[in-house]
């Protein structure tokens, strides 16, 4: 059985500076206008929407945090080194969101 990523692990990897962005997720964080500190305020407000621990590329889960009044998701997963990686950051939106924490239907 895989493990799965704690949010409380998670957060700490953030308040220690011990992750990177995959060029996805640093695109898509521009292209949505999310600053890197937005990111960082968003896991640690945040909660763990989904779990991913069957995921293909390993481990990886859903984080929904508030940032500059505004939710804000992150897909996290781990390296070998240990270290947090954020693999994608967007704003949740129509058509495959309903809310922050609800997908639509669709």
């Amino acid at each position: 059985m895989a493990e799965s990523l704690q949010l409380a692990w998670i957060q700490e990897r953030v308040r220690s500076n011990q992750y990177v962005y995959t060029l996805h997720a640093d695109e898509e964080r521009r292209e949505e206008g999310i600053s890197i500190a937005d990111v960082e305020r968003a896991i640690l407000s945040g909660l763990l929407l989904e779990d991913y621990p069957n995921d293909r590329r390993g481990p990886s889960c859903l984080v929904c945090g508030l940032a500059a009044n505004r939710a804000v998701h992150v897909v996290c997963g781990r390296n070998s080194a240990g270290w947090l990686v954020l693999i994608t950051v967007y704003i949740p939106a129509l058509p495959k969101w309903k809310s922050a924490t609800e997908r639509s239907g669709t």
